[in-house]
């Protein structure tokens, strides 16, 4: 069962504690109220605790309220005490998730704007392109797709690792065959030509998008678009602090590899 759905519950707890100390704490303001009143003079002083020669004594019913008014304070108290006991999150606190050591790969990009999720996910603007975490490059080229570049990278740790990469369209690769890469490393520069960047999961070979494979699909350029592939994708940049594209939510197609994030 989940913080949330246990809340009603220990705010129940919460009010049955406060309302048990209240009810204990009148008593035994009802009986300093009676013994005062009794009282007179230094008697009433004593009865309530005080000295008598004090200048600035409180009148029997104030002292009696302000004993009512600790205890309410103790109740706030052990009702906060229950709702963020330790080891329990606060109303307004999500659980904390491990660091995947993955970044943002699209960070340094000056004007980016997120197009559309297709065989993976379509950006425009200009500036470096850095590897997503650590990895090893798998292919390069300068040719091949609309502008230009084409790289492939292996991530080598986090939850993905042992999936590829690909970058494509307008960039430049910067990077070699078989080089060791971190999230620190700048695999590409981006330049704002006519068709922007692809960014999204590849074929193991590093040779085609994952779309293009039977088992998610085999949906290629031509749609239809997004792809369950491209949408995998576009989640997980979104995790790292990439603006969402204007498709994404809507139903994918195709089909999602396992051990793909969803």
């Amino acid at each position: 069962m989940s913080a949330l759905q246990n809340k009603p519950a220990r705010a129940a707890a919460a009010a049955v504690a406060g309302s048990a100390l209240m009810i204990s704490a009148w008593p035994a303001a009802s009986h300093w109220i009676a013994q005062a009143s009794r009282s007179g003079g230094s008697g009433q002083a004593e009865a309530l605790g005080l000295s008598a020669g004090g200048a600035h004594r409180r009148p029997a019913v104030q002292t009696a309220a302000l004993a009512i008014a600790r205890a309410s304070q103790q109740v706030d108290f052990v009702s906060i005490g229950i709702a963020r006991s330790p080891g329990r999150p606060g109303k307004h606190r999500k659980p904390e998730q491990a660091s995947s050591g993955y970044a943002n790969p699209l960070r340094g990009v000056s004007g980016l704007v997120p197009q559309r999720i297709d065989q993976g996910v379509d950006f425009f603007g200009a500036g470096p392109v850095y590897a997503i975490g650590d990895a090893v490059i798998t292919n390069t080229a300068n040719e091949g797709w609309p502008g230009g570049g084409w790289i492939t990278y292996q991530l080598t740790d986090g939850p993905d690792a042992g999936l590829v990469v690909y970058v494509a369209e307008d960039v430049t690769p910067a990077v070699q065959v078989g080089q060791h890469v971190t999230s620190s490393t700048v695999i590409a520069n981006m330049f704002a030509g006519s068709v922007g960047i692809e960014t999204g999961w590849a074929d193991p070979s590093g040779a085609l998008a994952e779309s293009v494979l039977p088992q998610a699909g085999g949906i290629g350029a031509n749609g239809p678009f997004p792809t369950r592939v491209g949408e995998s994708f576009d989640v997980l940049l979104q995790s790292l602090g990439v603006p969402a594209a204007p498709n994404s939510g809507q139903t994918g197609f195709g089909l999602l590899p396992p051990n793909y994030p969803s």
